[in-house]
């Protein structure tokens, strides 16, 4: 019996821009994600028995066909049934660091490493964009997350353009523990209020998507430029978020009146709020101001940097 650890990284949009609707139903999004070092580690191995077994120690995460790490074994079994056939099953344990219903990739990234852990356990040999384009249909954040490093997201988000890698950006992230936003309602609560701005015509979508590589965020990510990126932080769905959810943005009005803050947002449809800062002792240090600020065991604190990659094996048997 083989099994292989692997990390896998959370992740954080830097730019988030809604676009206009797509033919699929989805949205046309411009987006420049991420990845940070808070991560979880994924351990598989292959058992005798024709099974997907999932574990994890953390109780809000399901076992069954409705976690992503359960679906992205389906699609290998799916797709490679001789190699299924050969190595038989696979076990995964999830040991969750990453928060969950966060807004920080935590499914998909557990997805993207079971991936990336059943392609080394069955020898399969994908390359990178092989596996990319499996991740495409599990979930938009799931190609990122088995590339990581920094990268401009376009289409659904699955379209990805790597960027220089950001590392050393130092990161407080704060979370409500039981505070949960669903994805479908930011973007359909978007949707009905500011559908009206939307871009309409398929060719004027990708020339707007496309315009972000030459936006100001991106020369700034171009120059490794910490205070520049802070300062050109976007994501359409505050908009509809913050008012709704009067604690996420309490979070991002304490973090934006704290001296050493370079740049707060919250990331992706929330309800995560993070700061950037210029090093780890600045960042350690607003994390207790927050603490004293806001008394409530609720909340979540983490502080983390920008990393340069995506899945990694930490260790194989």
């Amino acid at each position: 019996m083989r099994s292989y650890s692997l990390i896998a990284p959370a992740k954080i949009n830097l730019y988030l821009e809604i676009i206009g609707d797509r033919l699929d139903g989805y949205h046309e999004l411009a987006m420049i994600l991420q990845s940070i070092g808070l991560a979880d580690q994924i351990d598989l191995r292959s058992i005798s028995t024709e099974n997907i077994r999932v574990h994890c120690n953390h109780p809000q995460v399901p076992t069954d066909k409705s976690n992503l790490a359960y679906r992205a074994a389906e699609l290998m079994v799916r797709q490679f049934p001789e190699a299924f056939a050969k190595y038989g099953g696979v076990e995964i344990s999830i040991n969750k660091q990453i928060p969950v219903a966060a807004g920080l990739a935590g499914g998909s990234t557990n997805a993207a490493a079971v991936l990336v852990g059943i392609d080394l356990l069955w020898k399969l040999g994908l390359t990178q964009s092989e596996l990319e384009e499996l991740g495409s249909t599990l979930g938009s954040d799931v190609p990122f997350c088995v590339a990581g490093g920094t990268a401009i997201a376009t289409g659904r988000g699955e379209q990805l353009s790597p960027l220089p890698s950001l590392d050393n950006i130092y990161i407080l992230l704060a979370k409500y523990r039981s505070l949960e936003v669903s994805t479908a309602w930011a973007y359909k609560t978007y949707r009905q209020q500011f559908g009206h701005s939307y871009i309409r015509d398929s060719d004027n979508l990708v020339a707007r998507a496309n315009a972000v590589n030459s936006g100001a965020i991106v020369k700034a990510i171009l120059n490794k430029d910490a205070e520049e990126i802070a300062q050109k932080l976007h994501n359409d769905l505050e908009r509809v978020v913050l008012p709704a959810y009067p604690q996420v943005l309490q979070l991002r009005e304490i973090f934006a009146n704290q001296e050493g803050v370079l740049g707060t947002m919250m990331s992706g449809s929330g309800p995560t709020v993070f700061a950037l800062f210029e090093s780890q002792q600045q960042a350690e240090k607003i994390k207790l101001q927050v603490r004293e600020a806001i008394v409530d065991e609720d909340l979540e604190l983490f502080v983390t940097r920008t990393i340069t990659h995506g899945i990694q094996v930490a260790s194989s048997v």
